[in-house]
């Protein structure tokens, strides 16, 4: 993969030394000013030109650059929708079907699928490379297996022409635009599902450890957690959402069978030059022997018009149940992925159902302790006002005045026990005044 990712990318420059010098310096805070992000490519891109990896449909891959408006015209497509492309700015998961094209912007992989090549933006991501290499061993793969069922038998070979003379095609077969995008799909649903593997790895040790320690820094690290959830779960509900939306639209499907519309366009074009062709024998007749406009059309151009109409008709039928069996395979391709997809938001899902019972689970922890809490204080605040009852009794007896009792020796002892048997009748009736009203578990 080394070699590939060195073949892969452009010749730098003589001065491109000095430029990354500069170009990723440290800033203040120890880091680079834009991690990611190639300088020498914006450079490129301010000169109007831009590198791209060009994967043809024998798997064959090189390294060009093409500026945004020969692209525009190479591919028929709008700025707009190159617009999804660019690494500068991000935008959500899309898959776009035009004319001669397949726009596609799924998480690393951003690229432009045509009906014989694939042109990706090129980038240092590993992704991006593992996307290529994985397209190219396929299309190797497919490649091997077609010249192995070209060596079989005559009878085989007599039925596949039979079935490409009207337009079917086995089951195992895909167009290349669908191979293409289903690497890119496949790398896009294994890539959200490994970073929610991660998540998931790393989630449940710290709820649970939250669940036995309630401190603040295992908080922080649960919001931090869970903020990362949330932007990953958002990014797979885009893609399953675009998924979906494809699935629910035929338009959109029949649309992205590029190989098929390409093969009508060639048959049209070949068709209009044998007609072409055809009159243009006639001519020399139609010159030597002018026809009137009274007179009938002539035995050849009612033969021409009954083959037009006869070939316009056919070639409706064809596209027709070619364009369901098209529809057919793209749904079903684009079913397994969506099965994928949604496998990976069910764990986001549970996952956050985790985090929200943990969640739930420590307020109730909280709660509780709060009510422990609130009891203490109940019942200390009960103790306060009983003891203050003997602040009461020293303080009437602390007044300037004589009284009779002061001459009895016992009286002191009398009036502690008088006092404290008051106070601990008090202190109970209040106990089971609060049991009563269910305040407190006694």
């Amino acid at each position: 993969m080394a070699d590939l990712k060195e073949r892969l990318l452009p010749p730098k420059p003589a001065s491109a030394a000095n430029l990354r010098d500069v170009s990723y310096r440290p800033s203040a805070s120890g880091r680079p000013p834009f991690p990611g992000v190639d300088v020498l490519g914006l450079k490129k891109r301010g000169q109007g030109l831009r590198s791209w990896i060009r994967v043809d449909s024998s798997g064959n891959s090189q390294v060009i650059e093409v500026d945004k408006f020969s692209m525009m015209r190479r591919c028929d497509l709008p700025a707009r929708d190159l617009r999804l492309l660019d690494p500068l700015f991000v935008y959500p998961s899309t898959i776009l079907g035009r004319e001669k094209a397949i726009v596609v912007n799924l998480e690393q992989i951003r690229c432009i699928i045509t009906a014989d090549e694939v042109l990706l933006l090129n980038s240092l991501d590993n992704y991006v490379v593992q996307y290529v290499v994985e397209l190219q061993r396929r299309l190797h793969a497919a490649g091997v297996s077609d010249v192995w069922q070209t060596e079989g038998s005559d009878s085989s070979r007599r039925g596949r022409s039979f079935d490409n003379m009207f337009g079917n095609t086995s089951p195992d077969y895909l167009p290349f635009e669908f191979r293409a995008l289903e690497v890119a799909l496949e790398a896009a649903c294994t890539f959200l599902d490994s970073q929610a593997a991660e998540l998931e790895i790393e989630a449940y040790p710290l709820l649970d450890e939250l669940t036995s320690k309630i401190s603040t820094l295992n908080l922080e690290r649960v919001r931090r957690l869970k903020s990362r959830l949330v932007a990953l779960t958002r990014r797979v509900q885009k893609v399953r959402d675009e998924i979906e939306q494809l699935m629910d639209d035929d338009g959109d499907m029949a649309e992205m069978y590029l190989t098929e519309k390409k093969r009508r366009m060639e048959s049209s074009f070949y068709g209009d030059q044998s007609l072409l062709g055809y009159r243009s024998s006639d001519g020399v007749q139609s010159i030597s022997a002018p026809v009137s406009p009274v007179v009938s059309p002539p035995d050849s151009r009612k033969l021409e018009k009954t083959l037009s109409i006869a070939r316009s008709r056919h070639e409706s039928v064809r596209s027709s149940e070619s364009a369901n069996e098209s529809i057919e395979e793209l749904e079903m391709l684009l079913e397994a992925y969506f099965v994928v997809i949604d496998s990976t938001l069910n764990k986001l899902t549970s996952l956050k159902e985790y985090i929200d019972d943990t969640e739930d689970f420590i307020n109730i922890q909280l709660d509780n302790v709060r009510n422990q809490l609130i009891q203490f204080e109940l019942l200390l605040t009960t103790a306060t006002f009983v003891v203050a009852i003997f602040g009461v009794v020293a303080g009437i007896f602390g007044m300037n005045f004589s009284v009779p009792l002061f001459d009895n020796p016992n009286a002191f002892k009398w009036v502690l026990i008088i006092t404290a048997v008051c106070g601990i009748i008090i202190f109970c009736s209040f106990l089971w005044f609060f049991k009563y009203k269910r305040l407190m578990p006694l």
